[in-house]
């Protein structure tokens, strides 16, 4: 057995069960990236899109002759799968908006960026929480009957609610918008009950996990924000005075 062969079929035995290798390394990435997100690094991005081409491979693998016939692994979720490929697409996004606002931090302190992250945390706003309402339920009535109709796994709204939630939460990360975190709650509450009962095991711990930890995200950026706003008002009061 070559290494390719041996890093695409490897699992890892636990309690009679066992996981995927790549779900295990992938979902890794991710809380890796979910870390440098919350402390609002650069690298988050980067590492994110590793994860993501590795959990690309462990939810479309039944789908292109990657995964046993049976057993973990074995059924394909597309929306999960999509998901990898958005994120791929709005991960890219992210990494450039967060690269300027690391570059414009720079320029403005004339010397390395400030200890407190790339960008600065903001609210949405009323206009941006209605598109992204709006959105959601678009994105729903959309992929909930395409999903149905490429075979993924039941519910298929739950698929398409992952899926378009992670489109929102993600492109919210790269804005800046500090609800991004609330919605990644609502994903998790839906995603890791469909892991488990698809027996994605991994994924489903990970975004248990997850779950804890984006409240606490939204908590630390929810300080960061009153942070910025009163050293912004200090440095208004300085300059008026």
């Amino acid at each position: 057995m070559d290494f390719m062969q041996w890093l695409l079929s490897a699992q890892i035995p636990v309690a009679g069960s066992a996981l995927l290798l790549r779900e295990v390394v992938g979902n890794a990435f991710g809380l890796a990236s979910a870390l440098g997100g919350m402390g609002r690094r650069v690298w988050a991005w980067p590492v994110g899109i590793a994860g993501n081409l590795i959990l690309l491979t462990v939810f479309a693998g039944a789908a292109v002759g990657l995964a046993p016939e049976t057993g973990v692994g074995s059924v394909a979720l597309f929306g999960q799968a999509g998901r990898q490929l958005m994120f791929l697409a709005v991960s890219a996004y992210g990494w450039v908006q967060w690269q300027r606002g690391r570059t414009a931090s720079r320029e403005a302190a004339g010397g390395p960026v400030p200890s407190d992250g790339a960008i600065a945390p903001r609210w949405a706003g009323k206009r941006a929480r209605f598109g992204l309402v709006l959105a959601m339920a678009a994105g729903m009535a959309a992929l909930t009957p395409l999903f149905s109709a490429l075979g993924s796994y039941p519910p298929v709204w739950a698929d398409a609610w992952t899926f378009m939630g992670s489109l929102l939460a993600t492109y919210g990360m790269a804005r800046g918008w500090t609800e991004f975190w609330l919605i990644w709650v609502a994903v998790d509450l839906v995603g890791v009950p469909l892991l488990f009962s698809a027996g994605y095991v991994a994924s489903g711990v990970m975004y248990a996990f997850y779950g804890a930890f984006t409240l606490i995200g939204f908590f630390v950026w929810a300080r960061a924000q009153r942070q910025t706003a009163r050293r912004a008002a200090d440095e208004f009061a300085a300059v008026a005075a």
